[in-house]
């Protein structure tokens, strides 16, 4: 008789029992991965909670992915753990600026605060989050951080006001002008030198000045 694995009697058992939810299934180094939709991803997350033969009862995270490339350009990932089983799962969704994904927390009471996680760094929108706010940047940040179109340097910069007494926020200044670095190793600048070790090799086109031995050498 044929045994399957942990991942494949997973993945074989949400496509019998919920047919059509998920739209594609990878199980690559040992990891499996399921695709949906955003009008299916609660059926995803409540049957993979609550079947028994899934029983994945721990939500570890949540978290975004940005490719401005693509029509939908983020991707939200879930990953869930099961305790019974020893076995974790991946599950992805594509949405964008405009299309909100349904909130978590009626599956996973602590979807809320990782939800609130995602959009703060990437802007994305979970419809029925009771308190989609800021988590790990202030009230008055502007922009989403982790979006691949977010400056290094941001938007803003904060700094105390002693004599308002208060933080003060101001557009950002650079301490210097813009720089450009070739990033050119500095002996291949050195056309007119050989340094020891250099006889092995082929001399520059240019004049070059022979290496001086070492003291006492021969």
């Amino acid at each position: 008789m044929q045994t399957h694995d942990p991942f494949t009697s997973v993945t074989e058992r949400i496509q019998t029992q919920k047919s059509g939810i998920v739209t594609h299934t990878d199980i690559t180094k040992s990891e499996l991965t399921l695709t949906t939709t955003r009008a299916h991803i609660l059926d995803v997350l409540r049957f993979l909670k609550d079947d028994p033969a899934c029983q994945f009862h721990q939500l570890m995270d949540i978290c975004g992915a940005d490719y401005p490339g693509r029509a939908e350009r983020f991707e939200v990932v879930y990953h869930l753990l099961s305790l019974t089983h020893n076995l974790r799962v991946r599950i992805k969704v594509s949405t964008d600026e405009n299309n909100p994904v349904p909130s978590a927390v009626s599956v996973f009471s602590s979807a809320g605060w990782y939800e609130r996680e995602t959009w703060d760094m990437y802007g994305i929108y979970f419809d029925g989050n009771p308190d989609l706010r800021r988590i790990l940047t202030d009230y008055g940040f502007d922009g989403h951080p982790l979006r691949k179109d977010f400056p290094m340097t941001g938007f803003v910069e904060l700094r105390y006001d002693t004599e308002q007494r208060r933080v003060v926020y101001e557009p950002v200044k650079l301490t210097q002008d813009f720089r450009s670095f070739d990033n050119i190793s500095p002996w291949e600048g050195m056309m007119d030198v050989q340094l020891p070790g250099d006889e092995k090799g082929t001399r520059p086109p240019v004049g070059w000045t022979p290496a001086k031995k070492a003291v006492g050498g021969k």
